[in-house]
């Protein structure tokens, strides 16, 4: 190549080097407004509108309001009763001891029933748990295993569900129970399934 020769010019692409972040930045700005898109206090259900799964789960052992044994929960107390509120919950879970004091508020007013399903828990230590927080439960199921939660549906503890005077379930809510979320969803469902 002769010096009086130039190279072909070639246009300069700078923005394709800003390609792979623009690229980036999008991808994150969807994630990101996809995580918060919703409540996870929302996530469906597909037992929501179907009976309550199968179970038979034995009492907490030693467990006793008013000098007598808290029965364990089956799936007929739950067809033949009132309106209950049944919550998931365990003595190791932090966001259950953080939802404690709304179900003890809640059992306070008498509006409705409220059953426990005691997930994966050594019994000394729910009932320390119940003992030291207070005990809000009408009735509290042992789930050593984990299976009847498996046929509820439960992703993690707590989680709380609403089941009608026929035993079907009508809401869930996952995590822990907040006044607002009492106030604002789960008195009005309640009030509306006592009318059925």
């Amino acid at each position: 190549m002769s010096e009086t020769q130039a190279l072909p010019v070639r246009p300069r692409r700078r923005w394709l080097a800003f390609l792979p972040i623009a690229v980036f930045a999008a991808l994150a700005l969807l994630f990101w407004r996809q995580l918060g898109a919703g409540d996870p206090s929302t996530l469906p259900s597909a037992l929501i509108g179907k009976t309550v799964p199968d179970m038979k789960l034995p009492p907490l052992d030693g467990l006793q309001r008013d000098g007598r044994p808290v029965p364990g929960l089956g799936t007929a107390d739950l067809e033949a009763g009132g309106v209950t509120v049944v919550n998931v919950f365990a003595s190791w879970c932090g966001p259950c001891q953080d939802e404690h004091p709304v179900l003890m508020r809640l059992a306070a007013q008498k509006k409705v029933r409220i059953a426990a399903i005691n997930y994966k828990d050594l019994p000394d230590n729910a009932r320390r748990f119940l003992g030291t927080f207070g005990d809000p439960y009408d009735a509290v199921g042992v789930d050593a295993n984990g299976r009847s939660a498996i046929d509820w549906g439960v992703y993690g503890v707590p989680e709380t569900f609403l089941v009608g005077k026929d035993g079907v379930i009508l809401d869930k809510i996952v995590g822990p129970l907040s006044d607002d979320v009492v106030a604002g969803r789960l008195l009005p469902a309640i009030e509306a399934a006592a009318k059925k």
